[in-house]
């Protein structure tokens, strides 16, 4: 018996379609830019460049985030938590039949603390309050179902 978890980000756009709508927005700006230059006007394309450097700077943070997530798999012999930020990858390895899960605080951002034998772990940060209580308690309910031989 195997469950998973996967909480991840709500991004509205992948990293390829902010790298098209960027490489849009660059056309039509520099389009408008050069009109303004063939007139005469070439502090138009100064503010431009600098717009545009500014606004591809925020997308780029934004990409290097948009896929970040965290994935827990729970089996008989292992709870396995993986967290992805940006391109780095850390795991944990937990024992399922000494793990204690503790709901998230009252606090607006509180996360899951999952604790076993001295290693603490926690997730969440990328999903609501109210899904981090409904995940703590279903993840509660499943490490209580391995415990228990028939």
């Amino acid at each position: 018996m195997t469950r998973e978890w996967t909480l991840a980000r709500n991004c509205s756009l992948s990293p390829g379609q902010v790298a098209r709508a960027y490489g849009l927005l660059c056309c039509a700006s520099a389009a408008v830019a050069i009109g303004f230059l063939l007139h005469g006007v070439w502090i138009i394309l100064a503010f431009t460049l600098s717009e545009l450097a500014l606004v591809g700077l925020a997308l780029l943070v934004y990409a290097r985030h948009a896929l970040d997530q965290e994935h827990i798999l729970l089996s008989e012999s292992c709870l396995l938590v993986a967290a992805t930020e940006a391109d780095q990858v850390r795991e944990s390895r937990l024992d399922p039949l000494w793990t204690r899960v503790l709901e998230p605080g009252s606090g607006r951002r509180a996360l899951i603390r999952l604790e076993s034998r001295g290693i603490v772990v926690e997730v969440g940060r990328h999903v609501s309050d109210g899904t981090r209580r409904r995940i703590a308690r279903e993840l509660r309910q499943a490490l209580r179902g391995l415990s228990i031989v028939p």
